[in-house]
C-alpha cells in the first residue's frame, strides 16, 4: 500500500475552524466555572467509556462542539486512512521502510490467518512465539527449570535499555500484587557500572536467571551490562564451590542461568545461550512499542501466562475501540487531538501524567520514551519540514507526592500544563487510619486537585476567609487550568494493557496531525555513534583526543588528570 505524502494540517478548513474558535473563546473569556453553570450537562456530554475505563474531559479549555472539530480534522488530515495502514501493515514506517504492527502483538489466537504482510501470517507468527514463551515460564514457575546446582530461580534480572527495559519494568512495578510464584525481577538498563552493581550485590547466583533483551544482540549498553552479569554469575558461583571453573562447568552455568529476547541467533549462541532458549520478535515491533512481545518474558515468568493474556487483551480492547469508533466519541482519538489543541494553539510545552497509585509510579517515564522519541520530530514522514509545534514533554509523579513538590507550579505558575490524572476505585491494599479508610483519603486527593485546578479560588472567597489584604493575591487560584480524568475499577493486567495502548494511540493521532512518522528513532543515533568515536579518546588515543573539539578535549583532560 502506497504512503501518501502528509497532509498539512495547518492549510485544512478544520484547523482554520479552530483557529477561530480559539480566538473566539479568548475573546469569551475562558471561564470553566462559568462553562459548568449555564451548562448542566456538561460533565455528561465530555464523559466516555473506552474499555472498562472512564474518561471526564469536562475540565478541559473545550467546550462540547470543541469535539466535533477535533473529528473533523481529524478527517481531514485523514487519520482514519493512517490507523488502517498501521492495523493491516502498510510500511507506515517509511524512513525503515517497515510496517508498525504492534497491534497484532496483542491480537487472539482466532485471528491466525487473517493478517497477511509482507507474506508471513503474522498473528501465527506472534502467537507461535507466545505459546513457547508461556511454555518456558511455566517450567521456571513450577521449578522445573532450575539453576546450574539444582536450586529453582527465584530472581530474573532483565537486561535491556530503552524500550526493552522501561515497558517491563514499569509493568513489573505496576502489577507488582500479581506475583505469585514466589520469583521477582529486577531491571538493569544503565551502562554505569554502579547500576549492576546495585541490582546484583545481594542476589544469590544459584537462583539467579538472567534475560538478556536485545533484538540484534549487538546493543552497545545491553551487551556491556550482559557481559559483566555473565562475569559476576561465574565468579560468584566459582566463589561458593559451584563450579569448578572448567570451560563446560562455566558453559553449563550460563546455558542454565541466561536466555535471551533476540533474533540474532548466532549471536546468542556465541555468547553461550542456548538458542532454543532465545525468544524473538520482528522488525515491524518498535522497542518503545515492545513489552507485549517477547521483550515482556520477564513478566510472564514472575505473573504467568493467564496474567499476561489478561494484559494482552486489555491491549486489543482499547485497539478495537479506537479503530472502530466514530472520531466524533473516540476518546482515544480525541485525547490525541486535545493535545495538538494545547500544543498548537495554547502554546504548551509539556503535559503532566499523575498516576494516583503507587504501583504506576514509574508509568510516566515509561511515557516520556513512548511519546518524546515517536513525535520529537522536526521534518515530516515525506522528507519536508514540519508545518507547526511538535511534541510535548512528558513527565510526572504518583500523587500525592507530586502534590508536594511540583503542583505548586501547575495551580499558580504562568505556565499551561495540561495534565492527566489516574485512578482506580479498589485498592489491593486496603488499609484503615481509626475509622478513615485510607484509600478514601487519598482519592479525596485525586477528586480535589482536579477540582482547585478547574475552578480555582477568587479573591473574594480569599478574602472572606479573613486573610489579610496583603497576601490575598498571593492566595488566589485562576483556575482554568486543564486536566483529563481517567477512572478505572482496579489496577489489573487488563486495565494496564489499556492504560498503554490508550498512549500509543493518542501518539498515532497527534503524529499524523503533525505529518510525521511516529516510529523511526534516528535522533538517538548520533550520540551513540560519537561516543564510540570518543571511548578511545578518554585513556590511551592521544591522536584521537587531539581530533576533538576544545570543549570536549578540555573536559576528558579533566577526567583524565582526576581519575585515580
Amino acid at each position: 500500500m502506497a504512503i501518501n505524502p502528509p497532509i498539512d494540517a495547518t492549510k485544512t478548513p478544520a484547523w482554520a475552524l479552530l483557529q477561530q474558535h480559539f480566538n473566539d473563546l479568548q475573546a469569551e473569556g475562558i471561564n470553566l466555572r462559568r462553562w459548568f453553570d449555564v451548562d448542566p450537562e456538561r460533565t455528561s456530554k465530555l464523559s466516555f467509556e473506552a474499555g472498562d475505563l472512564h474518561f471526564d474531559l469536562s475540565k478541559n479549555l473545550i467546550k462540547p462542539e470543541t469535539l466535533q472539530l477535533f473529528a473533523q480534522l481529524a478527517k481531514d488530515v485523514k487519520l482514519d486512512e493512517r490507523i488502517e495502514q498501521m492495523f493491516t501493515g502498510a510500511h507506515i514506517n517509511n524512513t525503515e521502510d517497515r510496517a508498525v504492527l504492534h497491534t497484532a502483538l496483542r491480537r487472539p489466537d482466532s485471528d491466525k490467518g487473517q493478517l497477511m504482510v509482507d507474506g508471513q501470517d503474522v498473528v501465527k507468527d506472534v502467537r507461535d512465539t507466545l505459546e513457547r514463551i508461556y511454555a518456558f515460564a511455566d517450567k521456571v514457575r513450577s521449578g522445573e527449570w532450575k539453576g546450574v546446582t539444582g536450586k529453582r530461580i527465584t530472581t530474573v534480572v532483565n537486561i535491556g535499555i530503552g524500550g526493552s527495559d522501561l515497558g517491563p519494568n514499569m509493568a513489573y512495578e505496576a502489577l507488582k500484587p500479581y506475583a505469585d510464584a514466589g520469583i521477582s525481577a529486577r531491571y538493569i538498563s544503565n551502562i554505569d557500572p554502579n547500576d549492576l552493581a546495585e541490582k546484583t550485590r545481594d542476589l544469590d547466583p544459584e537462583t539467579t536467571m538472567f534475560i538478556v533483551v536485545s533484538k540484534t544482540f549487538s546493543t552497545l549498553e545491553t551487551l556491556t551490562n550482559a557481559r559483566e552479569a555473565r562475569a559476576w554469575l561465574l565468579d560468584q558461583l566459582q566463589a561458593k564451590g559451584a563450579i569448578d571453573g572448567s570451560d563446560a562447568s562455566r558453559a553449563e552455568a550460563v546455558q542454565r542461568h541466561f536466555i535471551a529476547v533476540s533474533t540474532a541467533l548466532d549471536r546468542v549462541e556465541a555468547f553461550g545461550i542456548d538458542p532454543q532458549n532465545a525468544f524473538g520478535f520482528w522488525n515491524w515491533v518498535g522497542g518503545r512499542y515492545s513489552v507485549d512481545s517477547a521483550v515482556g518474558t520477564s513478566l510472564v515468568i514472575v505473573f504467568g501466562p493467564q496474567r499476561f493474556e489478561e494484559f494482552l487483551q486489555g491491549f486489543n480492547a482499547i485497539d478495537t475501540y479506537y479503530r472502530a469508533t466514530p472520531f466524533e466519541r473516540n476518546v482515544v482519538a480525541l485525547m490525541g487531538l486535545m493535545n495538538v489543541w494545547y500544543v498548537n494553539f495554547f502554546g504548551a510545552h509539556s503535559h503532566a501524567v499523575l498516576p494516583y497509585d503507587q504501583y504506576l509510579h514509574r508509568f510516566p517515564a515509561y511515557l516520556q520514551q513512548l511519546t518524546m522519541e515517536s513525535n520529537g520530530k522536526s521534518v515530516r514522514w515525506d522528507g519536508t519540514p514540519v508545518t507547526s509545534q511538535t511534541g510535548e514533554i512528558f513527565w510526572g509523579e504518583p500523587g500525592t507526592n507530586g502534590q508536594h513538590a511540583f503542583y505548586q507550579l501547575i495551580h499558580q505558575g504562568t505556565r499551561l500544563i495540561p495534565a492527566d490524572f489516574i485512578a482506580f476505585a479498589n485498592t489491593p491494599n486496603p488499609a484503615k487510619d481509626g475509622d478513615q479508610d485510607v484509600h478514601e483519603l487519598f482519592l479525596a486527593n485525586y477528586f480535589a486537585q482536579t477540582k482547585a485546578l478547574a475552578f480555582g479560588k477568587t479573591a473574594e472567597e480569599v478574602r472572606a476567609e479573613g486573610t489579610p489584604e496583603a497576601i490575598v493575591p498571593a492566595r488566589v487560584f485562576t483556575g482554568n487550568r486543564p486536566t483529563t480524568s481517567i477512572f478505572g475499577q482496579a489496577l489489573t493486567p487488563y486495565a494496564l494493557g489499556e492504560l498503554i495502548a490508550l498512549y500509543e494511540h493518542i501518539t498515532l493521532t497527534e503524529g499524523t496531525v503533525w505529518g510525521i512518522d511516529s516510529f523511526d528513532q534516528w535522533g538517538v543515533e548520533l550520540g551513540k555513534k560519537l561516543a564510540q568515536e570518543i571511548t578511545p579518546a578518554i585513556s590511551q588515543d592521544d591522536a584521537a583526543l587531539a581530533t576533538q573539539d576544545q570543549s570536549t578535549k578540555a573536559l576528558i583532560d579533566f577526567y583524565r588528570s582526576h581519575r585515580h
